[in-house]
């Protein structure tokens, strides 16, 4: 098992392409193509998790949060993330990093929140737009399905849960070979008419390249025709944050007390309560402020995050409630998340959950 095939996996499930442009998701240290002796999950890298991931035999930590957020200008170990990078580097530990990627996808971050709470008909909260695209490609009618099948084989054609859509028109297609060419059909120097389909699918930006080289691959002609166009439409599935429903109304303190128990919290940090019982509830792991006005214009009864400032918890304006539970504490059960998620696709191989809590915050009570 080679680390780059672990890393392929997590690729699949939130590429890096998701990622907000401030990120710095990925591998950060070590090499894809070393055998990769077993995985330690957790939130925060740290030179504890450094030498847990040693002592442990694992030479492949995954993190939600990227040790190396901003340009590092040197190592010298004069903080910890210097001294964290050093010693990765020396004991041959790789470190990826699966952050604002992971929380764009349903199945991450906000979505481990969901299940934890007992939410259902979950969906995304803010949605991400401009991930995908439509290709439009011109074929011999003969060789359209073996077109559309590599197209397919390649990662397009995917629309939610449905897959292999497309759409195909049948046209004439026009050209003239010139000196030098090898036409598939017709004859150098005559105008030529071809029966042909034009095959419409739509893929993920991510698989463009992928998507391209599998249609030249498959394509009989010597020059392809093709289009590609940037969509608008918002990809299911895809986004910040979530929604959904408690199984029962609860009143204001009901509700908190449920967070408490299912988070394992000592206190949580609330805006008075909007008098309305709590059905629809917002989540978001982590630093969640910039979506209380996507919360609001979902119609939820309760927004859950993290990280809020004093002047934010005005924005709820008596229309909302505004719950903030702590950063560490929101995004916690990442760690059982990406475990799960390894070990169900690796079911052969040692994947590890940290047993360091990396939270930096204490509250004296």
């Amino acid at each position: 098992m080679k680390i780059a095939d672990i890393v392929r996996f997590l690729e699949g499930w939130a590429h890096p392409s998701l990622q907000e442009s401030y990120d710095n998701a990925g591998l950060l240290t070590g090499d894809p193509a070393w055998d990769c002796t077993g995985v330690l999950c957790c939130l925060d890298v740290t030179e504890a998790v450094v030498q847990e991931a040693t002592d442990r035999g694992c030479n492949l930590i995954v993190a939600h949060h990227p040790l190396i957020f901003k340009g590092l200008k040197r190592l010298t170990g004069r903080n910890y993330v210097e001294r964290t990078v050093i010693d990765a580097i020396k004991k041959d530990i790789a470190i990826y990093a699966i952050h604002t990627n992971l929380d764009n996808v349903i199945s991450g971050v906000s979505g481990r929140m969901a299940k934890v709470l007992g939410l259902t008909d979950v969906q995304i909260l803010a949605p991400k737009t401009g991930t995908l695209l439509k290709l439009f490609t011109f074929v011999p009618r003969a060789q359209a399905a073996q077109v559309r099948q590599a197209l397919f084989d390649a990662g397009a054609g995917v629309i939610s849960r449905y897959s292999e859509c497309s759409f195909n028109t049948e046209g004439t297609g026009t050209f003239r070979a010139g000196e030098g060419t090898k036409p598939f059909v017709g004859e150098k120097d005559q105008l030529h008419q071809e029966p042909e389909v034009r095959v419409e699918v739509v893929l993920p930006q991510y698989r463009q390249s992928a998507v391209i080289a599998a249609l030249l691959a498959a394509h009989p002609y010597e020059e392809v025709a093709y289009d590609l166009v940037s969509l608008a439409n918002v990809q299911p599935g895809l986004g910040a944050g979530v929604t959904g429903y408690l199984p029962e109304p609860l009143e204001t303190t009901a509700f908190l007390a449920l967070l408490k128990e299912k988070f394992g919290l000592q206190l949580v940090r609330h805006t008075p309560s909007s008098g309305k019982p709590v059905r629809k509830v917002a989540l978001c792991g982590g630093a969640g402020s910039s979506l209380v006005s996507s919360a609001l214009a979902a119609q939820a009864d309760a927004y859950v995050t993290g990280d809020m400032k004093y002047h934010e918890f005005f924005d709820a304006d008596g229309r909302i409630l505004i719950a903030d539970i702590g950063h560490f504490e929101s995004e916690q059960f990442t760690i059982d998340l990406l475990a799960e998620q390894l070990a169900e696709k690796f079911t052969t191989f040692a994947v590890l959950k940290t047993g360091i809590i990396t939270n930096p915050v204490r509250y004296y009570l």
